[in-house]
């Protein structure tokens, strides 16, 4: 997880190159910078997923910074993921590789771009010839430099970075106090029968 101090601004606003789910309308905005190897990343991961299934008002946006030096394979894959965008497949090759244990390597990734359901033809062949290399070269530049991300995964809740969001009780309590709403988590109707059973209400 990014040690960044809370406070520092967003300077990249969002755009339409950005992976997006949620409305432009949403209340809140999620944003992460992370990276496919990073094992912060993959722990963040299902959080995610479960604050987007529970909150309503919530758009959440995916941001590579793949950090080559730590994560050799890291700009491999985002490359990977952005194949699959090309095929509108990125939500799912994302989910794909932060499920991933070990090095992603090609083969690993030609066999998640299977699952996702590509065109393995088209991918290979636009893999083969890097032809994504320089969008991650030219994001990941100006993420650097003009964005001042310097770890993974470095999250901004509305714009404002935050680095005590390291478990779901957490972003759920943020999201939630940033405008969104939630939806009551799997067991809530249970233990609110069990409180009512003990109060003798039913």
């Amino acid at each position: 997880m990014s040690d960044e101090n809370d406070g520092v601004r967003l300077t990249l606003p969002v755009h339409d190159r950005d992976h997006v789910l949620g409305t432009e309308s949403a209340a809140v905005t999620l944003v992460e910078y992370g990276n496919y190897e990073c094992i912060y990343c993959r722990q963040l991961h299902p959080n995610i997923k479960e604050v987007l299934r529970r909150a309503e008002g919530l758009r959440f946006v995916f941001r590579h910074f793949p950090l080559r030096q730590v994560h050799p394979h890291s700009t491999r894959a985002a490359e990977a993921a952005e194949a699959a965008a090309a095929q509108g497949r990125f939500w799912e090759m994302h989910d794909l590789l932060f499920r991933q244990e070990g090095k992603l390597d090609d083969e690993q990734l030609a066999r998640c771009a299977g699952k996702a359901g590509l065109d393995l033809r088209r991918y290979r062949e636009e893999m083969a010839a890097g032809a994504y290399a320089e969008k991650i070269d030219r994001e990941l530049m100006e993420t650097t430099f003009v964005g001042k991300v310097s770890g993974t995964p470095t999250i901004y809740l509305n714009g404002v970075r935050r680095s005590d969001l390291r478990g779901l009780e957490g972003l759920l309590a943020a999201v939630e106090a940033a405008g969104a709403t939630l939806r009551a988590g799997p067991g809530a109707w249970a233990k609110t029968l069990n409180r009512l059973r003990k109060l003798r209400l039913v």
